[in-house]
């Protein structure tokens, strides 16, 4: 096993938190100013933290990869992440009401935050902790192949 495995998985990960941040951060800007719909507001999110993610994990988690073609990489990191998209975005579907009803429970009526914003969040975050895994072994094994 490649010691710098445990490394560029918590690279990848802190990586992937500040994408998430960007993330919920465009998710909300979408749904609170914008008034999206979830779903389109959900896949619009996903791609600037797409972006933000393969930046970074080209300059920090993979600096050895700018050896490589930056459009292959760029091709192969979107290839992936369309396919995390793919798990991510029935998963958010399914989720969304359940975690509505869930955050109907916890919230009290004069909350300042709604139980559709606390529900469309908690969603979100599940999905992105499953879309984790898949992205981090697939770009390992295919995008960032043969970095040592």
């Amino acid at each position: 096993m490649e010691k710098k495995l445990p490394k560029r998985f918590i690279k990848f990960a802190l990586v992937g938190l500040s994408g998430t941040l960007v993330d919920f951060g465009i998710f909300n800007l979408c749904i609170s100013i914008f008034h999206f719909n979830s779903i389109v507001a959900s896949v619009c999110s996903f791609s600037m933290g797409l972006t933000n993610n393969f930046i970074w994990n080209r300059l920090w988690t993979y600096p050895e990869s700018k050896e490589k073609s930056f459009g292959s990489q760029f091709i192969k990191f979107i290839i992936v992440s369309v396919i995390g998209l793919g798990i991510r975005t029935p998963l958010f579907a399914a989720l969304e009401k359940p975690m509505i009803r869930y955050s109907s429970t916890l919230l009290e009526a004069n909350s300042v935050i709604s139980p559709t914003t606390l529900g469309h969040n908690l969603a979100l975050g599940i999905a992105i902790i499953v879309v984790l895994f898949w992205n981090y072994f697939a770009n390992r094994i295919w995008t960032y192949k043969g970095i040592k």
